[in-house]
């Protein structure tokens, strides 16, 4: 063999030299991608892989972000050790360092204020074992009432629409494997092509097999280009656009007699309020054409099954809880619930959403779906964690209610857990005041995230790759996410870190874990009996079976696929038809002559919520390295807004710079801004801080605002539009 022939099987031997498969699923939207991340290692440089396997829910697709996930779970900006900030800056410390510093503040806090000086601000995208032992860490570690995590501002809407109506909230009634058999298919306030691409082959089935789809939303998004009736409405009336569709359908008589009087209670109620609408004043209020409202009615109604989605178009609205009752209501005159095809889908946003709201980071519920207000309910939970039932806290206040208690002082340090707050909230200047005037306040990030840059102590976690734990998708079913890559650096998981902290606060006894499969058999337990029953689940089943919907109370349980077949989760069995009257409980802020314009804000698809992650990832990053401001070419001359340019948002709360981009896809009378970017260019600092008053969710889909062309060195807001 020649030495020419030598170094070449040389080369090529080098440039592979080891190679090493990660199983594991995406960690952003609500599908939970099952994927495979396999790292190639050469002499020269290390590459990753990307490839879809095959499972129940989404058969081996992935979108373009799970497709660059990796990225940010393997970028040099990772935090690799616990980061102490001396003197204004942060500096490497050893982990003994840092959780010394916690048990000295930590302790110092309580002592001098009481238990409830500290809070815990949560996620919806960490594992069902975190969540789960957030909640237990916050009531029993620290002993303190004030927990609630970032899914408040995601699904609270939703969740609690659907508790109050059927007695119980799981993301989808039905598996998604029952959408193509749906006849009628109503979209509201969601945008999946852009935000759960992988759910889209579901509808297309679906319109494949003549199921007839409309969409409400204010602008023509990717997803009303599948429509057949594309109904914009203006932002913030989907509850009176629901009353206008009652309306049509009781005139057409397209309801369904027997169910109603078999299966639900106040329909005479809703009967009496809907004659005494006036359609043309619901036509001016909606923008929705009347002939619109007949057609969406007449095809729902008498379609032999259909069924209801909505997301955060309809749900961000400060009557979020009511207006989704007002579709559950559609569901219900039509008897369109409960059977093959037909029902109800809350569409989860962060990855997490529907497990993480289940077992106990939100301020009233403990694991399994249970009240932390009732007594039989936290009885179970104290004799499960071994306390004493007087222990457990009382109920605290939602997320945006922590940051008015720190501005108060009555809040004086903070755990936060893989959330973004400053980006996330309504009222993000108040917010990012009230994180920097804690006298003590600890992030647990990836990486130093702009709320994690106001906090006295980062603390190291790992990435989806490299921790374990279970997941519950959009259409409630349970899966087990792998995670064998090797944790870089110091990192620790947030299971870890939480049994850490636990320990040097004198609560180690009940924070003994060897693995987050240790957690998990307490989860099961903890959940056993509650609305949210895991208890039939193990790691074994759930890696043999690829998932299982829940309530499983028994190992032998197959899962339940379809909700409510023969009864609603409520004492009497029945659900409840509602009145929701047009004008909302808390009024909405109206265009004017000063702020002529409705904002309503979202997603794109390269991003993920306050893109700390995607930012990180340079394949989705270059798709959109910058906010924009949608706005219709007309409304655009109007305000001298020229294409592609940068311009000013103002509101009655803040002003941010965007660039302008123009089409016709969107209402004249709005703009749409995504809330991915933070400091000049995050939207939510022109959201007011008013909040559903039903489920604290804040009104993020609808604020009135003026535009105008950005000129360098001027201020154009003035000093009395500015929060006081």
């Amino acid at each position: 063999m020649t030495q020419l022939m030598l170094n070449y099987f040389r080369e090529k031997q080098q440039e592979v030299q080891s190679e090493k498969i990660y199983n594991t699923q995406c960690p952003f939207c609500s599908m939970q991608c099952k994927k495979q991340v396999i790292e190639q290692t050469s002499v020269k440089r290390k590459t990753y892989v990307t490839k879809g396997i095959d499972n129940p829910t989404t058969h081996g697709r992935l979108c373009v972000k799970g497709k660059n996930a990796y990225q940010h779970a393997v970028h040099k900006d990772r935090i690799l050790s616990p980061m102490l900030k001396v003197n204004g800056e942060f500096v490497p410390v050893s982990w003994d360092k840092a959780l010394a510093v916690i048990k000295e503040k930590f302790q110092s806090i309580q002592k001098e204020h009481g238990n409830d000086a500290l809070s815990v601000y949560g996620s919806a995208s960490i594992t069902n074992e975190e969540a789960y032992l957030l909640g237990k860490f916050a009531r029993v570690g620290l002993q303190t009432k004030y927990i609630d995590y970032n899914g408040r501002f995601c699904m609270s809407s939703a969740a609690t629409a659907a508790k109050t109506v059927f007695g119980l909230d799981r993301g989808l009634t039905n598996a998604l494997t029952e959408i193509p058999k749906a006849r009628c298919i109503i979209l509201s306030g969601t945008n999946i092509a852009e935000c759960q691409p992988t759910i889209m082959p579901y509808f297309e089935e679906a319109k494949e097999n003549g199921s007839y789809i409309i969409v409400i939303d204010p602008r023509k998004t990717e997803t009303a280009k599948i429509a057949d009736l594309h109904l914009q409405v203006k932002p913030g009336q989907d509850a009176a656009l629901a009353n206008g569709i009652l309306k049509m359908m009781f005139e057409e008589n397209v309801v369904n007699k027997s169910f109603i009087e078999e299966r639900t209670t106040g329909f005479r109620e809703l009967k009496r309020y809907i004659e005494n609408i006036d359609v043309n004043e619901t036509v001016r209020q909606t923008g929705v054409a009347r002939k619109d409202m007949e057609k969406t009615a007449k095809v729902f109604g008498k379609s032999d099954t259909g069924m209801i989605f909505t997301a955060r178009g309809i749900e961000q609205q400060t009557d979020g809880h009511m207006a989704v009752r007002n579709f559950l209501n559609l569901l219900l005159v039509t008897g369109k619930i409960g059977k093959e095809g037909s029902g109800y889908g809350a569409i989860t946003g962060q990855g997490n959403g529907q497990g993480g709201r289940e077992h106990g980071q939100k301020s009233d519920q403990l694991p399994g779906y249970r009240s932390i207000d009732n007594i039989d309910h936290r009885r179970y939970i104290a004799d499960v964690w071994g306390i004493e039932e007087a222990d457990l806290p009382e109920k605290g206040v939602s997320a945006y209610e922590m940051m008015e208690k720190i501005h108060n002082r009555d809040i004086k340090g903070m755990l936060l857990m893989c959330s973004n707050p400053v980006v996330s909230n309504p009222n993000a200047e108040y917010v990012k005041e009230a994180l920097a005037s804690l006298d003590f306040f600890v992030a647990v990030d990836l990486f130093i995230s702009e709320s994690a840059k106001l906090a006295d102590l980062i603390l190291p976690a790992t990435s989806y790759l490299e921790d374990e734990g279970t997941m519950t998708n959009m259409e409630g079913r349970v899966t087990l996410r792998e995670a064998n890559k090797k944790p870089p650096g110091q990192t620790r998981h947030d299971w870890q870190i939480i049994c850490d902290i636990a320990q040097v606060l004198g609560k180690g006894k009940y924070f003994q874990y060897e693995s987050a499969e240790d957690i998990f058999h307490e989860l099961r337990e903890a959940s056993k009996g509650g609305a949210a029953d895991y208890y039939g689940l193990t790691y074994e089943r759930l890696r043999k079976e690829q998932g299982v919907l829940w309530p499983c109370p028994s190992v032998g349980h197959k899962g339940t696929t379809r909700l409510f077949e023969k009864s609603f989760a409520r004492p009497d069995g029945k659900a409840v038809i509602t009145v929701v009257p047009n004008k909302p409980e808390v009024p909405k802020e109206q265009p004017s002559e000063d702020f002529p314009l409705f904002l309503t804000t979202g997603r794109v698809m390269s991003h993920y919520l306050t893109g700390v992650q995607t930012r990180k990832s340079t394949n989705l990053a270059a798709r959109f390295f910058e906010s924009f401001m949608e706005i219709h070419p007309e409304t655009a001359a109007k305000h001298h807004i020229p294409e592609d340019e940068l311009v000013e948002v103002i509101s009655k709360k803040g002003k941010i710079i965007v660039r302008s981009r123009l089409s016709e896809a969107i209402r004249k009378d709005t703009v749409f801004v995504p809330f991915h970017w933070a400091d000049t260019q995050n939207v939510n600092m022109l959201i007011a801080k008013n909040l559903d008053p039903h489920c604290r969710m804040p009104g993020y889909k609808m604020s009135a605002v003026r535009v105008q062309p950005y000129t360098l060195g001027t201020e154009s807001m003035a000093s009395e539009e500015r929060t006081k």
